[in-house]
């Protein structure tokens, strides 16, 4: 048996998105005891990550790390047409993940007591990203 579902994420730009309770409610409403979920984000310029939960610190520090090592305005991009910001989300994007596998039990995901779901977004404007849930067992 497999159950699918599509979510929207609403972004204010660069940053971590937290969507652990959205995940846990498709896996409950799915109805499967035992299986995998897994997730994935139908974009190139964000990606998801399964991060600390507990300390907002966790979340702002990636944000400046991942700035850091992939800066905008890098003089030698050739993808620039989108802006300063574009390429330097796909370098981001192709560093992280775009899909996550998580193991369910009890209905419920095996998650550790601090680790959430989160979308990274990599882009510096607005945008509405598409999450894929698919549960199988």
């Amino acid at each position: 048996m497999t159950v699918q579902s599509e979510i929207t994420i609403r972004t204010e730009g660069q940053g971590l998105y937290e969507f652990t309770r959205e995940a846990a409610r498709f896996v409950t409403d799915a109805g499967i005891d035992t299986g995998v979920l897994t997730i994935f984000v139908r974009h190139t310029s964000c990606s998801m990550v399964i991060q600390e939960n507990a300390d907002p610190d966790v979340q702002r520090d990636l944000d400046e790390f991942f700035a850091r090592i992939v800066p905008e305005n890098m003089g030698w991009l050739r993808h620039t047409s989108e802006g300063p910001d574009d390429m330097p989300a796909h370098i981001k994007a192709a560093l992280t993940q775009v899909s996550l596998s998580i193991p369910v039990a009890g209905s419920a995901m095996l998650l550790g007591t601090w680790q959430g779901i989160y979308l990274f977004e990599h882009r510096r404007r607005p945008h509405s990203r598409k999450v894929v849930f698919h549960i199988s067992r």
